[in-house]
């Protein structure tokens, strides 16, 4: 072989070598790695999202995330173009609780089985809150006004077998009371308005949407069904303090397509947990006015199937269409 010709295929090799490097074969990350957030923007998925990725970015060498929002279909095509997207580790997406309770909807078939969970930087807990003048002032107070008026307590929610309406079921089982249901689709700021104007009672839902109503004294919140006390709330007891072990979340978990490679997936959440351990991102989360969580990989996930079996027992059992 003569120099000419060595020198050639030396050139080509080299050229493989550097495009291999450089392509999405060589070490993880090598390109930008997209990010598909099921929710519009500017709501908790997406600000948790972000704010996520944002501080992965710092934590993660050559990482670059672009999010991109699609709210369609209450968020199922967002999800399902994750859970279809190539386990490269380029295509990432955020899940939310309604994951665990579309498919008893008949509304997809996909579930939390669908991906590897990275880490879930967000776990809003169900809170009551009523009127900073009702006449109850603690969860044990408000059901047994319930109970001696049955049927007259209206408790707001986002929608019939939405996730708070959910939570007031639950706690309607758990107590042994009866409320009336009210729904206000267009969602928290419509609810607030109507507590606060004395349209409706009470409320189950994520008290960071009503940190503003809490603070200013027209609010006030009974309690949180959550495993420990929340950093915005320290001085609102959980159910579960009371004695009754309810835990109503809205979560959103950063996940990937099923099947990704154990280096990368690692790499991930590897990054996700420095992320959620700084301090700074933790402060971030709070003046956003979210409760920051930090569930890492399995425990992420073990959230999603525990969740998955209670609401899979939940719409085996209540029937929204009544």
């Amino acid at each position: 072989m003569n120099k000419k010709i060595m020198a050639i295929l030396l050139s080509v090799f080299m050229g493989t070598v550097m495009l291999t490097g450089c392509g999405k074969g060589g070490a993880y990350p090598s390109d930008d790695i997209e990010v598909i957030v099921p929710k519009g923007a500017g709501g908790g998925t997406d600000t948790s999202t972000r704010g996520l990725l944002t501080y992965m970015e710092k934590n993660f060498e050559g990482a670059k995330f672009n999010v991109t929002n699609n709210p369609d279909g209450g968020g199922i095509t967002g999800m399902v173009q994750t859970a279809e997207a190539d386990a490269d580790g380029y295509t990432l997406g955020a899940v939310t609780v309604e994951l665990d309770m579309f498919c008893f909807q008949d509304k997809t078939d996909l579930t939390y089985e669908s991906f590897d969970a990275i880490a879930m930087p967000i776990g809003a807990p169900a809170a009551l809150i009523v009127q900073a003048d009702a006449p109850y002032n603690s969860v044990d107070e408000f059901v047994a006004y319930c109970q001696e008026n049955p049927d007259t307590v209206q408790v707001g929610n986002s929608g019939a077998g939405a996730i708070w309406d959910i939570a007031t079921y639950l706690m309607e089982q758990e107590y042994g009371i009866k409320v009336t249901h009210i729904p206000y689709p267009n969602g928290t700021a419509d609810i607030a308005a109507a507590i606060t104007g004395g349209h409706i009672d009470a409320t189950l839902a994520d008290p960071s949407s009503f940190m503003t109503q809490i603070e200013a004294g027209t609010l006030k919140c009974l309690g949180v069904m959550s495993a420990e006390r929340m950093t915005l709330l320290p001085d609102v007891p959980t159910f579960a303090e009371e004695g009754h072990d309810l835990v109503v979340r809205a979560w959103a978990a950063l996940v990937a397509p099923k099947g990704l490679d154990e280096a990368s997936l690692q790499a991930l959440r590897d990054a996700a947990k420095a992320a959620l351990d700084s301090d700074e991102c933790k402060e971030y989360f709070l003046a956003q006015g979210i409760e920051p969580l930090n569930y890492i990989g399995d425990d992420a996930y073990q959230v999603m199937a525990d969740d998955y079996a209670m609401y899979r027992e939940v719409f085996e059992t209540i029937d929204f269409a009544e």
